[in-house]
């Protein structure tokens, strides 16, 4: 089920500038049983990544109603919210007063296999690298096709996310997720100052670091070597949840419960 600036359809203009420059955002998010969870986090974030670009942001009430008529089809699914600049002729030039395009998607929920949840997941070193954009950095943008890349290099139904670094050799994200780290009492997340997304999950959990029990919360760089000294690592985004890491290029972790303690602050506190 799709709404495009508010009718249902499954068409753009081929002049839109999504299409012909990937000049848009986007968010993902799931919904439950009629409930956008974190919708209000959201929205702030669209929003952000749109004045990061310069471009206009539709209202939250306009989106909150469209979203709603595709929810009452649709009670459990991922919600997905595309703004673009809207159309323009051929050149990169930003036209003015241009009206943004708004795609709603209404999708059924991944069916991930349960062990996700109970054994952890593994995870594929990817030889794609994350280009390195300041402007861009934290902005989830339509351009992915790093991530895209990065995802065509394994097929094996056994792994369940790939591991992106910069080109420094930083880790960075998942190809679809944020990451975390356990040593001791203390959590690191990469610093995303030059690239990668910043998703919603990953701030809320930054958020909780104090009640995990943690002594220290860490933005930092992470080189590689720094995920294989870890005591524990999580990836995490606004579908799945949260998994913990048991496998990456050969070296393997013990069951931990970082995850899980995750998991019930985070289901515990989703407006």
């Amino acid at each position: 089920m799709i709404l495009v600036n508010g009718l249902p359809g499954e068409h753009i203009r081929v002049f839109d500038r999504g299409l012909t420059y990937g000049d848009g955002v986007f968010r993902t998010l799931l919904v439950r049983a009629g409930r956008s969870l974190c919708w209000s986090r959201h929205y702030d974030k669209l929003y952000a990544d749109c004045a990061a670009l310069g471009m206009m942001c539709p209202p939250e009430d306009i989106l909150a109603v469209e979203m709603a008529n595709l929810i009452a089809e649709a009670p459990d699914c991922v919600m997905k919210v595309i703004v673009t600049r809207g159309e323009s002729q051929r050149g990169y030039a930003i036209p003015e007063h241009r009206e943004p395009t708004r795609i709603l998607m209404a999708s059924p929920a991944p069916q991930y296999p349960a062990n996700y949840l109970t054994d952890g997941v593994r995870l594929h070193l990817c030889s794609t690298r994350l280009a390195i954009q300041p402007l861009l950095a934290g902005v989830k943008h339509l351009n992915r096709l790093e991530n895209v890349l990065a995802r065509r290099e394994w097929s094996d139904p056994e792994i369940a996310e790939g591991l992106m670094l910069d080109m420094d050799g930083n880790v960075i994200e998942g190809t679809m997720s944020n990451v975390f780290l356990r040593q001791g009492k203390t959590l690191h997340t990469p610093d995303l100052g030059r690239c990668g997304v910043a998703g919603v999950q990953r701030q809320r959990i930054m958020e909780m670091a104090g009640r995990l029990g943690m002594t220290v919360f860490r933005v930092e760089n992470l080189p590689l070597a720094r995920i294989y000294n870890a005591d524990e690592v999580v990836l995490c985004n606004s579908v799945f949840g949260v998994w913990q890491v048991r496998e990456l290029a050969g070296k393997s972790w013990q069951a931990g419960n970082l995850a899980a303690r995750l998991r019930s602050l985070l289901d515990d506190e989703c407006d």
